[in-house]
């Protein structure tokens, strides 16, 4: 079976070769393309007939309409005051999302352990 699309590729490769071969030795004329007219006429197929109608737009409307309700969200204002308090950034944390435990126990001493067990050589 691969034989055979083989052929095939081929045959079309030789074709195509065939007539650049004759249009560069002036046997045969280059053909023409106008890519603006014929964009322009393309235009009249991209939409169909009964797009163009009433019916056709509620057609639509009907095949784009969500399926499920989308519930409408609240906009969550948090006010950032700038105190520098590592508190108020946890409490903000909190705030956002209520169902995260992530409470921190890291200080200041356990910071420092984990530096110096990080120097090789100490």
């Amino acid at each position: 079976m691969s034989e055979v699309a083989n052929n095939i590729d081929t045959a079309e490769n030789y074709d195509a070769q065939q007539m650049v071969e004759e249009i560069e030795t002036t046997d045969r004329k280059a053909p023409d393309a106008n890519v603006d007219a014929d964009y322009e006429a393309s235009k009249q197929f991209s939409v169909s007939n009964i797009d163009r109608t009433e019916e056709g737009a509620n057609a639509a409307e009907a095949a784009t309409a969500p399926k499920f309700e989308v519930p409408i969200t609240e906009e969550a204002t948090l006010p950032a005051d700038a105190t520098g308090n590592p508190d108020d950034y946890k409490q903000i944390a909190a705030d956002a999302n209520p169902n995260s435990q992530a409470t921190s126990n890291v200080n200041d001493d356990l910071v420092q352990k984990a530096l110096e067990k990080g120097n090789a050589g100490k």
